[in-house]
């Protein structure tokens, strides 16, 4: 799949921490250095700090900022949940109801100011957005092509081939895949990623090397999204 030509993406991890955000927001710059206006979306968030009086989550705040054009952060964000907690139990605790309308019609507000939005999910591919919500049905609902984020730590085989797995029993073929190494002391990187590019069957868009403070524009060079 040549992603310089796609109108969305999925991006989701094998695990939380894998650089889902950081990755999302390389992605933006990507397509826009290839011509596509690009806006990035993070449906629900858990983990908010109150800033001017509302709720704002520093994931999405990255992908707002990675954007052009920038989007509404209620368009963006439409679910901002205060506690750092998995979506499901973030949502109990501050009464609030997950449903997938509000998503999809915030989505359709930003596909309409931009060529490319990239939906940026919770955790891994498996942890529910909310009750009753997996994030395959969003992922269907949107009809968007699935990036996987391989966070680079021990455990990351099994970890991206569980996932690619479970994305494929889903119904999705997987339209490529990110190295992101999260672990600046992991043993034979050069090693296990050969290993991935072996077994995961989906191109690999790039490696983004460790970096205390990576910079998304800077990366974005790291990525390629032809086929």
């Amino acid at each position: 799949m040549d992603l310089r030509n796609v109108d969305r993406l999925y991006v989701t991890g094998t695990d939380t921490g894998a650089g889902k955000t950081l990755a999302s927001c390389t992605l933006l710059h990507a397509l826009r250095a290839v011509g596509r206006r690009a806006v990035g979306m993070k449906p629900v968030a858990s983990g908010c700090e109150r800033i001017e009086g509302a709720w704002r989550n520093e994931d999405a705040l990255a992908l707002q900022a990675a954007s052009d054009p920038r989007p509404a952060y209620a368009d963006l964000n439409p679910f901002a949940l205060p506690e750092p907690l998995a979506p499901e139990l973030a949502t109990r605790a501050a009464g609030v109801e997950v449903t997938l309308p509000p998503l999809l019609e915030a989505f359709a507000r930003l596909r309409a100011q931009a060529d490319v939005v990239v939906v940026e999910g919770v955790g891994g591919w498996a942890a529910p957005l909310a009750a009753g919500i997996d994030q395959a049905d969003l992922a269907r609902a949107l009809d968007a092509p699935v990036v996987l984020v391989v966070g680079m730590r021990l455990g990351c085989l099994n970890h991206a081939r569980l996932s690619a797995r479970a994305i494929a029993a889903d119904g999705f073929r997987l339209a490529g895949w990110i190295a992101s190494e999260v672990d600046p002391d992991m043993a034979c990187r050069d090693g296990n990623f050969e290993l991935l590019r072996a077994r995961l069957d989906a191109p690999c868009l790039g490696r983004l090397p460790y970096s205390p403070a990576p910079d998304p524009a800077r990366l974005a060079a790291a990525l390629s999204l032809g086929a």
